[in-house]
């Protein structure tokens, strides 16, 4: 049973990988291609990277990718160019500039400012004082209005 199921992952792998030519021939420059593809989103999709992704762009975007390694650029300008032409949301995991920090740090700071808010916003609410003469004698005209009723 362990033979068949490593044997039928494997087939699944096969079928999952893209065509073989589409790929880089120096396999360093493949992997660096690869580990892009894992790092960037598929603008269709949304929630895939492009190395999941069957989607046309998703396709598109391998071989600007493969070009752009295949021309001698680091991964860096890799980045970069996708960057500077989708926007930082091609990105999957956005970079750490101060104009992300948002995106960073607003979940942190929501979760802070509840918990202040519980912690130390509810003190106030929960002194109760005693009712005075006429607001005792109002509610007791009320209760009476409403067993007549």
């Amino acid at each position: 049973m362990k033979r068949f199921l490593l044997v039928l992952s494997a087939v699944l792998c096969m079928a999952a990988a893209a065509d073989p030519g589409e790929r880089l021939k120096d396999p360093a420059q493949e992997a660096r291609a690869r580990a892009i593809f894992r790092e960037t989103r598929c603008l269709v999709c949304q929630n895939e990277s492009i190395d999941d992704s069957e989607a046309d762009l998703a396709r598109d975007l391998r071989a600007v990718i493969r070009t752009q390694i295949a021309a001698g650029r680091t991964d860096a300008e890799v980045r970069g160019f996708l960057v500077r032409r989708y926007g930082e949301f091609v990105m999957l995991k956005p970079s750490f500039e101060p104009a992300n920090w948002i995106l960073w740090f607003g979940p942190f700071v929501v979760v802070g400012a509840g918990a202040a808010w519980l912690i130390f916003g509810r003190r106030g609410e929960s002194t109760t004082r005693p009712l005075s003469a006429e607001e005792e004698a109002r509610l007791a005209r009320l209760a009476d209005e409403d067993e007549t009723v």
